[in-house]
């Protein structure tokens, strides 16, 4: 089934549109704090997940901008990326069977340092302007769950009152995008649209009409193939 997916990358381009006005003004009034630039690589380590809209819309425009052995080359990183990042989750979710609490589990993986696939040797971002909206917002002062964040690297100082970009809010309009698109596929695995995943795994994910829900596997099967091709 051929999934014409223009409709929902154009809802989610205008949330990007938001996101880099948003950034531009935070800079323009606070300029002094702000220390982003060119080769600054610091965002490029960090961990974060990705909504289904955000996951669909890299791909697509990683398997139309890079091709041959490039390509071949930054998918081997990605499932370098994706392997590392899976322990990573897998030992805290043990630490939080063995009982230690979910702040320190998050403070322990905020700590946690693995390099995007995306960073090129030249320390320049290989699909810079189709970056997820977690990577624009890096660098200005954001919230999640009532609780700040900044870029250690800026000048922002804790306990100081700055514009702030709510994520939750952002991700919920990701999350609508995403959920009107299984909606309409009529997708049978309606978790996908509540699904997150790395920016590894993005890459590296085959998103056919079996994952989306419109062929015969189920999601659990569908699990299971990203499973064993995590494990190559």
């Amino acid at each position: 089934m051929e999934i014409n997916l223009t409709p929902y990358f154009i809802k989610y381009e205008a949330l990007v549109e938001k996101a880099d006005l948003a950034f531009k003004r935070v800079r323009e009034i606070h300029a002094d704090c702000v220390k982003c630039k060119e080769k600054c690589a610091d965002c490029c380590y960090a961990l974060f997940d990705l909504t289904l809209i955000e996951a669909l819309y890299l791909n697509h425009k990683l398997n139309k901008k890079v091709k041959g052995s490039e390509k071949v080359e930054l998918l081997e990183k990605a499932n370098r990326a994706d392997r590392r990042i899976h322990k990573l989750k897998r030992q805290a979710f043990k630490d939080l069977q063995d009982g230690k609490s979910e702040a320190e589990i998050l403070a322990k993986m905020a700590m946690e340092r693995v390099r995007c696939p995306l960073l090129n040797e030249k320390q320049l971002c290989e699909l810079y302007d189709y970056r997820p909206l977690t990577c624009r917002f890096y660098g200005i002062p954001t919230a999640i769950g009532g609780q700040g964040h900044t870029c250690g690297l800026s000048g922002f100082k804790k306990g100081e009152r700055y514009p702030t970009v709510n994520l939750d809010a952002v991700h919920s309009q990701l999350q609508q995008i995403s959920a009107e698109l299984i909606r309409d596929i009529k997708s049978r695995n309606v978790r996908l649209a509540d699904l997150l995943v790395p920016l590894s795994m993005a890459l590296i994910t085959d998103y056919d009409d079996v994952y989306l829900g419109i062929g015969k596997e189920k999601l659990e099967e569908v699990e299971s193939k990203k499973h064993r091709k995590r494990k190559r």
